[in-house]
C-alpha cells in the first residue's frame, strides 16, 4: 500500500459523523435530561453542570447539595432558586442574581462580570467576589461563618474593612481585601 493511500484511509477514519453544531445540540439535550432526572430523583445531592452548554435552569429549582456551573455560558439564574450547599459560578458570563437568593454553603462568583448583588442575599459560608467588577453590596447582605472575599475588585480599592463592615453588618466572618 502506498503512503498516500494510507493517509487517505486514515483521514476517512477521522471524519466526525456529526457536525460540531449537532454535537453541541445533543450535549445540551443530554444536560437538560440530567437536570430533569435530578429533579425526578428528589433534588438530593450535588448537581454538577460544569463545562456544559447550559444557558438557563428551570424555575423553582431546588438543589440539595452543591450546584456547580463553573465555565458554562449561563447568564442568569431562575427565580426561587434554592441551593443547600455551595453555588459555583466561576468564569461564567452571569451579570445578575435573583432577589432573595439563599445559598447554604459558599457562593463563588470569581471571574464573572457581576457588578452588584441582589437584595436579601443570604450565603451560609464564604462569598467569593475576587476578580469581579463589583461596585456595590446590598446593606442587607448576610454572609455566615465564612468570609467575604473582595480582592481585586473596585470595592477593595475604594473602601477599608471597617467601612465595609458598616455598610454590610450582616457579614459574620472575615473580610478579605
Amino acid at each position: 500500500m502506498k503512503l498516500t493511500t494510507l493517509f487517505l484511509e486514515q483521514e476517512k477514519i477521522l471524519v466526525p459523523r456529526r457536525s460540531k453544531e449537532e454535537r453541541q445540540k445533543n450535549y445540551l439535550i443530554a444536560t437538560q435530561k440530567k437536570i430533569q432526572q435530578y429533579i425526578k430523583d428528589g433534588n438530593e445531592g450535588d448537581l454538577d453542570l460544569r463545562g456544559t452548554p447550559i444557558t438557563s435552569l428551570p424555575d423553582n429549582l431546588k438543589v440539595g447539595g452543591t450546584l456547580d456551573l463553573y465555565n458554562t455560558p449561563i447568564t442568569s439564574l431562575p427565580d426561587n432558586l434554592e441551593v443547600g450547599g455551595g453555588l459555583n459560578l466561576i468564569d461564567t458570563p452571569i451579570t445578575s442574581l435573583p432577589d432573595n437568593l439563599k445559598v447554604g454553603g459558599g457562593l463563588n462568583l470569581r471571574g464573572t462580570p457581576i457588578t452588584s448583588l441582589p437584595d436579601n442575599l443570604e450565603v451560609g459560608r464564604n462569598l467569593y467576589l475576587n476578580n469581579t467588577p463589583i461596585t456595590s453590596l446590598p446593606n442587607n447582605l448576610k454572609v455566615g461563618g465564612g468570609g467575604l472575599y473582595l480582592r481585586d475588585t473596585p470595592i477593595s480599592k475604594k473602601y477599608t474593612e471597617q467601612e465595609i463592615r458598616q455598610m454590610v453588618p450582616g457579614v459574620k466572618g472575615e473580610i478579605f481585601l
